[in-house]
């Protein structure tokens, strides 16, 4: 009986193990540059800066991410995304769009919690 209980235990152990990396924890992107899809392409971090927020606004179908200071292009998901639009709708800025985003990284997609303009 206790070799059984003992092996449960340690199958129980050995599943929560293989299972925890598939829940990604959040990580934090602060100062990087909001931009769409569609211009993440035409873009490297050191000329980010110059895209407008007219522009972002005019490609915000194509979804949103961050570009980062390697020259990494990570998507936003649906949500996050959408989170993206309503923060660049309440935004004054006319370029310079740097965001603080926390979210869990899926490959390379972020599955977006929150999004601060800076």
């Amino acid at each position: 009986m206790k070799k059984s209980i003992i092996a449960v235990v340690a199958l129980a152990a050995l599943a929560i193990a293989v299972a925890l990396p598939l829940f990604a924890a959040d990580q934090t992107w602060s100062n990087v540059s909001l931009i769409d899809q569609k211009c993440s392409t035409r873009f490297k971090p050191d000329t980010a800066d110059t895209h407008t927020l007219s522009c972002a606004m005019a490609c915000a179908s194509s979804g949103f991410g961050i570009l980062t200071s390697d020259g990494t292009f990570l998507m936003f998901d649906k949500d996050g995304s959408q989170k993206a639009t309503n923060a660049l709708k309440a935004s004054t800025q006319k370029d310079h769009i740097r965001a603080t985003v926390t979210g869990a990284l899926d490959g390379k997609t972020i599955k977006v919690s929150s999004i601060k303009l800076d």
